[in-house]
């Protein structure tokens, strides 16, 4: 079911990590409103990045999926409100991430993670806080800023 003009709601929802463990990763309506608003968030992005594909990492994680992977109890992802991604044709993920840093965007926050970039919004109603952070590897704590 496409969500948006280059998006579907199944590529947020899958989880290799889910179909693997045999967990369920079923949105309920929020958190499907909430993909709807991601994607389109995303597709601010894609324009950003001279419209160039962009490959949906992770998007929703149910409470379940989220703790399997090592998210945190407070993810977006939980609600629906982030995306892990690359743009391979446009660039690496420092580059992807650059972009957006230095873009009038207004994601709540976005990391620069070992192989991937995160962007995320803030709840309805809330003010996006434009966080930048750098995560360069699974063991490594976070930086602040984006540093490639």
């Amino acid at each position: 079911m496409k969500i948006s003009e280059h998006f579907t709601l199944e590529e947020f929802v899958f989880s290799e990590s889910a179909v693997r463990l045999g967990l369920d990763n079923t949105p309920g309506k929020l958190a499907i409103a909430n993909m709807v608003r991601m994607a389109a968030f995303m597709e601010r992005i894609r324009t950003l990045l001279g419209d160039h594909p962009i490959v949906v990492h992770s998007g929703y994680r149910s409470l379940q999926v989220d703790g399997a992977v090592g998210g945190v109890i407070t993810s977006a992802h939980c609600h629906g409100l982030a995306c892990d991604f690359i743009s391979p044709i446009f660039g690496t993920p420092g580059e992807t991430a650059l972009a957006i840093l230095t873009s009038d965007l207004p994601y709540d926050q976005l990391i620069l993670e070992y192989g991937w970039v995160h962007v995320s919004l803030p709840e309805d109603g809330e003010v996006a806080r434009r966080e930048s952070l750098t995560k360069p590897s699974k063991e490594a704590p976070y930086k602040s800023g984006i540093s490639c």
